[in-house]
């Protein structure tokens, strides 16, 4: 299973039977939506999935995805009203009178949003389904008068978006912080940071792992422009991204979408962390037992364009085809590497730059096609020198050999990746990936692989891959 299956929960599987079901289909990661639940309706939901993980003999990821500063108007007066293309409408505080009661006045409880607005700017409501632009400031940062680009329905309750506009909200609210501990408690092994706009959310989320005395993997969801043009500063501190097309389609333009989507996963490769693409991916099957050709295309060229992840959301955690969702995209990604593996006749050369990690792991892909190797195995207490394989999209199965569970659950967001938990009796890295070759009865004997490993050399001032061995069983 080369790319990975993301599969969110909720009221269609939250059970230890579809679990199980979707874990068999080719899911190899469960999300738990925090948007709309607390950690304690997850403790059973975290158990069921151990439950899997024992019955299988296979590592299975929890990750928490918490809600963020969701942004919300209030409600509307005689809501839902129809606007038509050019009518105006009032956006403010909660509480100001626009002095014009025939005019539709959406309000808003969150002064950082207002803050900074001009004429001109866009905003869009109702999911984007409504565009706006501003057209006069009548109160500063409280009172703004916008024009209708299109017909639409505005209703209450509804999202709204100000593309480009960077607001003073930190993506971790009160709750995102209860949840995270509760979560972290409950038994989650990685989390999900939504609405990032800056590199310092990241460092907000990780320290506060940090103060709870436990270590797991960060998912930095890309959300906002404002992400998107910090995206080398956030992949840096990020160990996972997530192009969230759903509210990045609200403030990028949806033409540029697929264009912004290349870019960061391209990112990604180069930084060597892992890159999910969610929203939408097989949509029509929350209610039809097959996808569309034009989502089984969309599925395939994430593929293409390099993702290690590829996520469903409502599709198994509300759909009438959980289990079925699973399984087409478990084969659309099948049918999309063989080509892509095709495509590349080989792995990627590493740009010319000073990084002898990334080198040693081109050269083991290399050796291992040479040889007619049955697999890299990479020994890794952080899970860096699996990233580094994977990162060369090698046509080889990867084994990442880790003493280190929190690095177990993390490898399953890295494509190509098999990761197995070892244990640490032997003292040198490289005799415990030789002892899981001799042991694993995936390897026959005579068979052959490339073994990398990390362990420093006295004069060696920083730990990375410094061994590669060609291994006969």
């Amino acid at each position: 299973m080369t790319t990975k299956i993301i599969a969110t929960l909720g009221p269609a599987s939250m059970n230890h039977e579809t679990i199980k079901a979707l874990a068999l289909a080719g899911a190899s990661i469960f999300r738990l939506n925090f948007s709309h639940s607390v950690a304690e309706d997850f403790v059973p939901v975290i158990a069921d999935i151990r439950r899997v993980e024992s019955e299988l003999g296979v590592p299975l990821t929890a990750l928490g995805d918490l809600c963020g500063p969701k942004t919300r108007i209030g409600e509307v007066a005689n809501a839902p009203r129809q606007i038509e293309k050019g009518q105006l409408v009032y956006l403010g505080l909660d509480g100001e009178d626009p002095g014009d009661p025939d005019t539709p006045f959406a309000p808003l409880d969150m002064p950082e949003l207002l803050a900074g607005l001009k004429p001109d700017m866009p905003v869009n409501l109702s999911d984007g389904l409504l565009q706006f632009t501003v057209t006069r400031e009548l109160k500063k940062d409280a009172l703004y008068e916008l024009r209708a680009n299109n017909a639409g329905v505005l209703s209450s309750r509804k999202g709204i978006a100000f593309p480009g506009k960077h607001h003073a909200l930190p993506a971790l609210t009160e709750k995102d912080v209860k949840d995270l501990h509760e979560g972290l408690d409950a038994g989650i092994n990685a989390v999900a940071i939504s609405f990032v706009q800056s590199a310092q959310d990241i460092r907000q989320v990780k320290d506060e792992i940090a103060g709870h005395g436990v270590w797991v993997p960060v998912v930095a969801k890309l959300e906002r422009q404002n992400a998107v043009d910090r995206i080398d500063q956030i992949v840096a501190l990020s160990d996972i991204i997530m192009v969230a097309r759903g509210d990045l389609g609200l403030e990028c333009p949806i033409p540029m979408l697929p264009i912004i989507q290349k870019k960061i996963i391209r990112a990604c490769r180069h930084a060597q962390k892992p890159a999910i693409v969610a929203t939408q991916m097989l949509l029509s099957m929350v209610k039809n037992p097959i996808p569309t050709r034009a989502e089984s295309t969309d599925v395939a060229n994430a593929i293409l364009d390099g993702a290690d992840c590829v996520m469903l959301s409502e599709e198994t955690a509300v759909g009438d085809y959980p289990v079925e969702a699973v399984r087409f995209m478990r084969e659309i990604s099948d049918n999309a590497v063989n080509y892509y593996l095709e495509r590349m006749q080989g792995p990627y050369v590493p740009s010319r730059e000073v990084n002898p990690s990334k080198y040693l792991a081109y050269a083991a892909c290399i050796l291992a096609g040479n040889a007619q190797s049955k697999a890299l195995v990479s020994h890794s207490v952080s899970g860096a020198t699996a990233r580094l394989l994977s990162s060369r999209r090698p046509d080889l199965p990867i084994y990442a050999l880790t003493p280190e569970s929190p690095v177990l659950h993390y490898m399953n967001f890295v494509w190509g990746v098999t990761p197995k938990l070892i244990d640490a009796t032997a003292e040198s890295h490289m005799a415990r990936a030789e002892a899981f070759v001799a042991a694993s009865p995936e390897f026959a004997p005579g068979d052959s692989a490339v073994l990398t490993a990390g362990q420093p050399t006295p004069g060696q001032s920083e730990r990375f891959t410094n061994e590669i061995k060609l291994y006969y069983k």
